[in-house]
């Protein structure tokens, strides 16, 4: 999500659910969108997405591949059929991307098999570098554990209560998109009872944050800031690092 002073967010609901949105389009359009806005004198702010898509908003990487048709769902199986062995394989084919990622992470252990037989590798990922197109700031927002954990409930309750069932059974009566059909609790709330719909996204949102967390906490140079407190004096601080940075006009 890319916002500006007294301009609406951009890069927000921009396809349907039809398109399947690949990082480097992806990259394309946040690059543009970040030029816009300086160009026009103001500050952008980059805020949500994931590890990988953040990076790409935020610097030129350079994009792997895409896996060859039918490779991913290939090495899902070998994996499925073996972790342990489909980890041996990969530190066969790339042994430095395998003595980055763990033998139980089925996902970064199946995409590092893909690049390795397209003749790239995981470990060159720049997910990790400090190199930004523009002079950066990154924030971390903090909270503790339980305060999370009772928002990421709430927030699931009132997703039923303002018909997130209704909303998931229609979209699965569409063409969707390999990437719209990973939107977490989509299929739950279509297909599983409202309640345990509800408790499944829960979980996964709560392992989900675990893992940013970590993530987050990598990142090199992030400014961390309390979150738990109002909004308010949240994004107080947040202007006033920047400017104390030169990042903003006084």
């Amino acid at each position: 999500m890319l916002t500006a002073a007294d301009e609406s967010a951009r890069l927000v609901s921009l396809f349907d659910v039809e398109h399947d949105v690949s990082v480097g389009e992806f990259q394309r359009l946040a690059h543009a969108a970040i030029d816009e806005v300086l160009a026009a004198g103001r500050t952008p702010v980059v805020t949500g997405g994931s590890g990988l898509y953040l990076r790409a908003a935020l610097a030129d990487i350079e994009l792997p591949p895409p896996p060859a048709p039918g490779a991913r769902e290939r090495w899902e199986t070998v994996y499925d059929e073996g972790p342990a062995e489909a980890h041996a394989l990969l530190a066969e084919l790339d042994l430095e991307a395998a003595s980055r990622v763990h033998a139980n992470d089925r996902r970064r252990v199946v995409r590092a098999l893909e690049l390795a037989e397209a003749g790239s590798s995981l470990a060159g990922d720049a997910l990790w570098s400090t190199d930004t197109r523009h002079p950066t700031l990154v924030f971390g927002l903090d909270l503790p554990d339980d305060v999370l954990d009772v928002r990421i409930a709430v927030r699931a309750s009132e997703m039923l209560e303002r018909g997130v069932v209704a909303e998931a059974q229609a979209a699965l009566n569409r063409p969707l998109s390999a990437s719209a059909r990973k939107v977490m609790g989509l299929v739950d709330f279509a297909e599983l009872d409202p309640d345990e719909a509800r408790d499944a996204l829960v979980a996964n949102n709560r392992r989900l944050v675990r893992y940013q967390r970590k993530w987050l906490r990598r990142l090199p140079g992030l400014v961390t800031v309390d979150a738990n407190r109002p909004a308010e004096d949240v994004a107080a601080e947040i202007v006033a690092a920047a400017r104390s940075r030169g990042m903003l006009a006084s």
